[in-house]
């Protein structure tokens, strides 16, 4: 994967200059806009505007700050902060140095931060005020309510930093897997994946500087800080970063600034098109918002469709390990297409594999594989697990699907979460999308637990709509009509919420170990 440096060696070699290299920084995109267009506002949060020159000048600042605090080229700085104005100053200003940024979950426990910090030889560690007891390190900076507004206002007279030159393949940004079947690894994600799924989702999405984004879920996860996220700002687009996901100050924000792109994991869909006050609010301005983590089901398009009358629900497929966004719904597709998650991007390519790598025909289940140069190229410090992520330079997903004859993506279910009962393979997403078709059903996930007789025996666990009932012989006749019976669930749990991750992907390790543990 050295192919860019070998590139860079053959022009200087022949006496010219790779200019081109100083461009891969962040920064310089930012320091583009500040020249062309300074008093654009690039950024808002808490009621602050904050323009291309004034970001621009921060980060350089925050830049020299952190320099101060002995961060240089290759060193690693840690975040556990929630979303605010800050943490995207330190985005930038990680770049500008030639470090390495590293977002951390700010909802995992005291030790699962320490071990991430350490696996990935953090240098520093910059957290929320009220995160820090989550933080066990020396080498720490606390931020308040003000420093979250801008780390400037700790950074003082702190001279600016200059830009540190960087290369296509060199390491930007370490993000951790969110571990839904397997202890988090450090994703390796260079300049060259950012701007490779840059440019495919201008593509895809049409980016712009008229883009204007609500940044609502959490920016340490790809679904916020890159589908498409900072990208926007590469276009000279504007960003509207809101600290928490709350629907109400969710659909205000898209009316106040005339927002109209977002990311939306399912369960924030799901509460802003259930809110109560949601009629308060003209979104008419919302032209598309991104889905994905889960099969959307049909009943969910049409209810946003209804809402969001100008706006299309562009369902997708992505990974942490592609910087997000592998396939898009196309538009006018969503109906026909019910249950995909769209086609692969310009640069990206999807096969579907067997155990063995062989390549499967379509509408076979299988692995979902991928390749191009999006694609990290492993995992930090972890040669035995980066080595059997690839089948040679297609990487493995870890997702069962198929793709039609189309080349449209269909989920069937995680390798782990495939459920086999009596010796039969049972996909859980697809037991999923019968029970949606049940009104009472707010959100459903089927899991299997073990059992003396046949293994595993599919349970359904339920959160229903409000006011409603629902018992385990009307579930059960719902499914068998639909279903073959081995598929049926044998247990109906009823839950007031189901865990997911930031991305929305209901966390069934979890769900598993609660409920084997209880019975």
């Amino acid at each position: 994967m050295n192919y860019e440096s070998e590139f860079i060696e053959g022009v200087i070699e022949a006496g010219i200059r790779p200019n081109v290299r100083k461009m891969i920084n962040l920064s310089s995109f930012i320091a583009f806009h500040a020249r062309r267009t300074p008093d654009r506002p690039a950024l808002k949060y808490r009621g602050e505007e904050i323009s291309y020159a004034a970001f621009d000048a921060r980060l350089r600042t925050v830049a020299g700050w952190l320099a101060a605090r002995g961060v240089g080229a290759g060193d690693v700085v840690a975040v556990l902060m929630k979303n605010s104005a800050a943490f995207l100053e330190l985005v930038f200003a990680t770049s500008h140095l030639g470090a390495v940024f590293l977002p951390i979950n700010f909802r995992l426990s005291r030790d699962e931060v320490g071990y991430i910090a350490g696996n990935a030889g953090a240098r520093l560690l910059i957290v929320d005020e009220e995160l820090a007891a989550n933080a066990a390190r020396a080498s720490i900076v606390v931020l308040d309510a003000t420093a979250q507004q801008s780390v400037t206002h700790v950074a003082g007279e702190t001279p600016p930093a200059p830009m540190h030159v960087r290369a296509p393949a060199d390491l930007m940004r370490l993000m951790y897997t969110s571990g839904t079947t397997d202890r988090p690894k450090g994703v390796m994600l260079t300049y060259d994946n950012f701007y490779w799924k840059s440019a495919d989702q201008t593509i895809a999405l049409g980016l712009s500087a008229e883009t204007r984004l609500l940044a609502v879920g959490p920016l340490y996860h790809v679904g916020a800080l890159d589908l498409p996220g900072i990208a926007v700002l590469w276009h000279g687009g504007f960003i509207r970063i809101e600290r928490n996901f709350e629907p109400e100050t969710a659909l205000s924000a898209i009316a106040e600034d005339k927002l109209n792109a977002g990311w939306f994991a399912p369960v924030m869909t799901t509460a802003m098109l259930t809110c109560p006050t949601r009629d308060r609010y003209d979104v008419s301005s919302l032209r598309w918002a991104i889905g994905g983590g889960e099969k959307t089901p049909e009943m969910r398009i049409r209810a946003f469709s209804e809402y969001f009358r100008n706006a299309r629900y562009i369902d997708a497929y992505g990974l942490t390990e592609t910087v997000g966004g592998d396939t898009f719904m196309e538009a006018g597709r969503e109906i026909e297409k019910i249950g995909s998650t769209g086609r692969a991007i310009a640069h990206v390519e999807i096969e579907i594999r067997d155990e063995a790598g062989k390549t499967l025909p379509p509408r076979v289940d299988g692995e979902i594989c991928l390749r191009g140069p999006k694609i990290t190229r492993g995992y930090w410090n972890d040669p035995q697990n980066t080595a059997s992520a690839f089948f040679g330079d297609w990487f493995r997903s870890g997702d069962v699907g198929y793709l039609d004859e189309d080349g449209f993506l269909y989920l069937t279910d995680r390798k782990k979460d495939m459920i086999i009962s009596g010796g039969e393979n049972i996909a859980s997403s697809e037991v999923e999308r019968v029970i949606y078709e049940l009104p009472e059903v707010r959100e459903v996930a089927v899991i299997g637990l073990r059992d003396a007789l046949w293994g595993e025996r599919p349970v359904a666990v339920v959160v229903l709509a409000e006011g409603a009932t629902l018992e385990l012989p009307a579930l059960t006749e719902h499914c068998r009509a639909r279903l073959a019976s081995f598929k049926v669930p044998r247990e109906l749990i009823l839950r007031d919420s189901l865990p997911r991750n930031p991305s929305g992907k209901i966390l069934k390790r979890v769900l598993r170990a609660e409920l084997e543990t209880v019975a």
